[in-house]
């Protein structure tokens, strides 16, 4: 918070509740053998598979919004505990597509339960899942979220006042 600042700024209240969602949903799913992560990547996985999707490491990591590198290392960690298998994409050779295992599948599942209703006791401040400031909440959060990120500026100091 900057000290002009008559409060938290939207920007440090987003952080704080994206951490406290993030503990909240890996102690939820600590029991089933998953991280906060690991849940995201595999619960994706399930809904695209339910699609009738195989997915590749690079369309699990753009649904996710989480980075190929971080996905790769998910799904290999996925994979040597049986939840996940990974192929060869016949189309790609160098690409990778993603299946739940059985195992995986289980597993999923309960994990899925167990986060919508850790999610519905987060959101009963706000009246309930399927309340109107809830509907509300969730549309300001993917306005910010589609919204496109200007491209980054180099950090330096020296160029600080002066033009291109």
């Amino acid at each position: 918070m900057s000290k002009g600042s008559p409060g938290p700024t939207p920007g440090f209240l987003v952080w704080r509740l994206a951490n406290k969602w993030r503990v909240a949903v890996d102690r939820a799913v600590t029991p089933l053998g998953l991280t906060h992560a690991q849940y995201s990547l595999v619960a994706s996985l399930h809904g695209m598979q339910r699609a009738g999707e195989r997915p590749s490491q690079r369309q699990l990591a753009d649904h996710t919004g989480l980075e190929a590198l971080y996905v790769s290392k998910l799904a290999r960690a996925l994979e040597s505990a049986g939840l996940i298998e990974r192929t060869r994409d016949p189309r790609d050779p160098r690409a990778m597509q993603l299946a739940l295992t059985e195992q995986g599948q289980a597993v999923t599942r309960q994990a899925i339960a167990v986060v919508q209703e850790l999610h519905r006791q987060l959101l009963e401040p706000l009246g309930g899942f399927d309340a109107p400031r809830t509907r509300a909440f969730t549309d300001e959060l993917t306005t910010l979220l589609d919204a496109p990120l200007a491209p980054s500026v180099p950090n330096d100091w020296t160029t600080e006042g002066t033009t291109p």
